[in-house]
């Protein structure tokens, strides 16, 4: 088969597309012949290398997918040959005290695929049956491919980890990204009233389409100020922020007194000034977020797979040109997510 991998950590020259040995399935392992893929940023950190995760090359990366089962193993029960299946990127025990209680991705051995282990960017992947969502027909597979992960890490942030309730505000940065235009739509269905950044006017218009109540272009003004203006000196309730150092402070300004922010990544940097004196005094919570439980999966992907929420797909491209959209998710081109499909089906 083929399929996209890495053959170094580095830039977008390490990317090819070509031939790898055809996977087999394990006993408890479903073999999808994928229909397509999306890009995450997820990627991007992969393909550059992350500290302690030490890949054998080449990798095959990727994480969302979407297709048609091909064959099963012998274990599993859900699925059959001809099926049509998304993939959970996360991967659980199953047994310790997080996922007896039903907080999978606080698994003690949790890891992703593309991530830790070889994805699902290929003609065919392997995946263990856990980690396969049964998709309707009638939901096309760029849709398929480019909601799980975006939307269930949103869904988490905002309905679990936030609490978010109705009539709450919030600001959403990087609203133009995967998990920031999914984080908008999701808050305004719980109705809350939605502030969110870009940086272009195509961008801030498709944030507006996609539930924003207000848009800030940060390239040409302080967002901390903006909300300090729009909201008469109180702040938001809630931050979504997944981009770090760069951010941080102005998000910590932005609240509230008892506000949260939230965070799933820190794309700028991991360290920002902690400015305890502020949380302390101002009783701010900053809570951490990661992927989300099976039931938060199925919960947020009906709400897809019905249209209730709807992943923008900023352009789809074959496989073999995944390194251009490694680019465009490192320029900030463009709104929502970057589909790939195998060559052979483009």
């Amino acid at each position: 088969m083929k399929a996209v991998t890495f053959i170094d950590h580095g830039g977008t020259e390490v990317v090819r597309y070509g031939d790898v040995p055809d996977p087999g399935p394990d006993d408890d392992e479903v073999l999808v012949d994928v229909k397509a893929g999306a890009l995450n940023h997820l990627d991007v950190w992969t393909r550059k290398g992350l500290p302690g995760v030490d890949l054998e090359m080449p990798h095959v990366p990727g994480s969302d997918a979407a297709g048609i089962v091909r064959e099963v193993g012998p274990d599993v029960t859900r699925f059959s040959v001809g099926d049509r299946v998304a993939v959970l990127a996360g991967v659980y025990c199953g047994d310790c005290e997080y996922c007896r209680d039903g907080e999978h991705s606080l698994c003690d051995d949790y890891y992703l695929l593309g991530e830790h282990v070889p994805g699902v960017h290929s003609e065919l992947a392997a995946v263990p049956e856990d980690n396969l969502i049964a998709v309707p027909q009638g939901v096309d597979w760029e849709t398929a491919a480019a909601a799980p992960l975006v939307f269930q890490t949103a869904w988490r942030m905002l309905r679990t980890r936030a609490d978010l309730r109705p009539g709450e505000k919030v600001l959403v940065l990087g609203a133009s990204g995967g998990v920031g235009h999914a984080a908008v739509q999701i808050a305004d269905y719980a109705g809350a009233e939605v502030y969110a950044t870009g940086s272009s006017e195509a961008k801030l218009a498709a944030s507006r389409e996609y539930g924003a109540d207000h848009v800030i272009d940060y390239t040409v003004e302080d967002f901390g100020e903006r909300i300090y203006k729009e909201t008469d000196g109180r702040g938001v309730d809630v931050v979504v922020d997944h981009v770090g150092e760069e951010t941080y402070p102005e998000s910590l300004r932005s609240l509230t007194k008892g506000g949260r922010l939230v965070t799933c990544g820190a794309t700028s940097g991991p360290n920002p000034d902690a400015e305890l004196n502020r949380i302390f005094w101002e009783q701010l919570s900053v809570i951490g977020s990661t992927m989300a439980s099976l039931g938060e999966c199925h919960e947020v992907l009906d709400l897809v797979w019905d249209g209730t929420f709807e992943p923008a797909v900023r352009e789809t491209l074959p496989m073999s040109e995944a390194a251009r959209g490694h680019e465009m998710l490192e320029d900030r081109e463009g709104f929502g997510k970057v589909v790939l499909v195998p060559d052979s089906e483009y």
